[in-house]
């Protein structure tokens, strides 16, 4: 029998510990590469992508003019195509063709422009993985969340088409084209969405491709429209350089504008001054107010949600204005939801099997947001906000040695000074700040900091108190314990003081505001010389 090691005089052996099993470093996802994305493109779009660049699509054909520059993925720094620029002149001679393009196909009869529109959706679900693919390289998507930007797109063109025959009935086309200059955070569900409906109720349409992104996506689902007919113009370059001639042309007949309030505020000035049909959509302060409320637990995973995307996007909610009484309480729902956000990059795997994770989001659109949003974040601690949640990269999700540069934790401040932009502007990535409160008046005022915003959200118990409250809150939409969103179909949509101009879209409106109707007409939607209109 065995000795009793432990009645064995002497030192001991000290038991072997059990080593831990050995995390394999994440990989590429195989097939995803950009270099694979690319040469998917090439075979889907030959005659739109060349080598290594990508062509403008204006007068019908894709034109080899314009000054490629050079672009990265937010991803991992990896070299992607960049936009080939064109001049002020050649912008001025692509307006043209598109008003004679418009001026044929505002004739063309509706099931024509119908079966044409269909047709482009059934091409653009074919690619839908190759255009989901690009928008994850181009402006950093998770995987999840660009399926769903292109799903969005294809679904609610279907649905347009589907309702168009009402929506037209006594309406014709504009005089000129429409012009659209959007920001590349929704190429898909907000650009291409658009110029396929003014396509369909009888507009040429013309698309500036953003300067940050989402370049390849839109040039690939312009091709495919462009092969089933659709008169669709493309052509990229400085917004200095073809602001003239895509807002200021006579030819145009509509200008539609997503983006920020400075370039949205001197779009503003030219089509007022011009009297021209516009849809402005600009950024405000989305703000979400805790007053009277106490269904915590239902708070935590809706919170975890609004930080998809890293925020990077028009109705994210940024700021939260909470009742001082509240605070602890809030903070025990809170934290848990932000601790538990997954980002990192987008098609970074353990195994080549394994899928795509799900993560709340990737990279920022480039490294110089990420570093202006860091930066912003050091000035605003320096000047006595409070962090009381700052995630580091260590937390993300990423391939060995890559560029992180564009990646941005989630970070939580607690009373960003007035000094700081911060306090009064939307930051468009994952930093969420807090105000609190003490009074009704106090949160009215700290939800309306941005004059005009596109949504809000109040948390309270009491219905009577939300009926009160929320009228007086400067959003368009209002929502009670949940987020809002934009809306696209049978929701009016539209925003109050600096976060909107014009006409207000949503479901007919949309088609309204990109046609003629009586002579009498006024549409609803912010114009200088009247307000919403019932």
């Amino acid at each position: 029998m065995a000795p009793n090691r432990s009645s064995i005089p002497g030192p001991q052996p000290t038991p072997a510990a059990t080593p831990a099993p050995a995390v394999p470093p994440l990989t590429l996802k195989p097939g995803t590469s950009w270099q694979d994305a690319w040469r998917r493109s090439l075979a889907a779009a030959p005659e739109a992508f060349r080598d290594d660049h990508v062509l403008n699509l204006w007068a019908g054909v894709w034109q080899p003019d314009g000054s490629p520059l050079p672009a990265a993925s937010p991803l991992d720094g990896t070299p992607i195509a960049g936009p080939p620029r064109l001049d002020a002149d050649t912008a001025r001679h692509a307006v043209r063709a598109s008003l004679d393009q418009h001026r044929t196909w505002r004739h063309v009869p509706l099931p024509e422009r119908k079966a044409r529109i269909t047709a482009t959706l059934d091409a653009l679900t074919e690619h839908r993985e190759l255009l989901a693919l690009l928008l994850v390289w181009e402006i950093g998507k998770p995987w999840k969340l660009a399926r769903a930007d292109v799903d969005r797109a294809i679904d609610g063109v279907r649905w347009y088409v589907s309702e168009i025959d009402r929506m037209l009935t006594g309406r014709t086309p504009l005089p000129g084209p429409v012009s659209n200059i959007a920001s590349w955070n929704y190429p898909m569900s907000v650009l291409i969405h658009a110029m396929l409906v003014q396509a369909l109720a009888g507009n040429a349409v013309i698309a500036k491709t953003p300067t940050d992104g989402g370049l390849s996506c839109l040039t690939l689902a312009c091709a495919l429209a462009a092969r089933e007919g659709i008169p669709a113009t493309l052509v990229s370059g400085s917004g200095s350089e073809l602001s003239p001639a895509l807002v200021r042309s006579p030819e145009i007949g509509c200008v539609s504008f997503v983006g920020g309030r400075d370039t949205g505020a001197r779009v503003a000035t030219a089509v007022a001054d011009l009297g021209k049909r516009h849809i402005l959509e600009q950024e405000g302060l989305n703000t979400w107010g805790i007053w009277n409320f106490t269904d915590w637990q239902s708070l935590t995973p809706i919170l975890r949600k609004t930080f998809d995307y890293a925020k990077q996007r028009c109705t994210a909610y940024p700021r939260f204005v909470v009742q001082r009484s509240a605070f602890a309480d809030f903070l025990a729902a809170y934290l848990p939801a932000v601790r538990a956000i997954c980002f990192g990059h987008p098609l970074a795997v353990a195994a080549p099997d394994d899928p795509l994770p799900e993560l709340d989001f990737g990279p920022l659109i480039n490294t110089t947001k990420a570093k202006e949003l860091t930066d912003l974040t050091t000035e605003a601690i320096s000047r006595g906000a409070v962090p009381l949640h700052r995630g580091t990269l260590a937390e993300g999700h990423f391939l060995p040695s890559q560029d992180t540069s564009a990646y941005l934790p989630p970070t939580t401040l607690l009373f960003p000074p007035p000094s700081s932009p911060l306090h009064h502007a939307e930051p468009f990535g994952p930093i969420d700040t807090i105000v609190l409160v003490d009074t009704e008046a106090e949160l009215l005022a700290a939800m309306n900091a941005s004059n005009g915003a596109l949504v809000a959200t109040l948390s309270t118990d009491d219905p009577e108190t939300y009926s009160r409250l929320a009228p007086q809150i400067r959003a368009f939409k209002v929502g009670h314990g949940k987020p809002r969103s934009r809306g696209d179909r049978d929701e009016l949509f539209g925003g109050f003081g600096n976060s909107w101009s014009g006409a207000f879209v949503g479901g007919e409106l949309l088609v309204r505001a990109v046609t003629e109707g009586p002579p009498a007409e006024r549409l609803p939607g912010n114009f200088p010389d009247y307000h919403l209109m019932p």
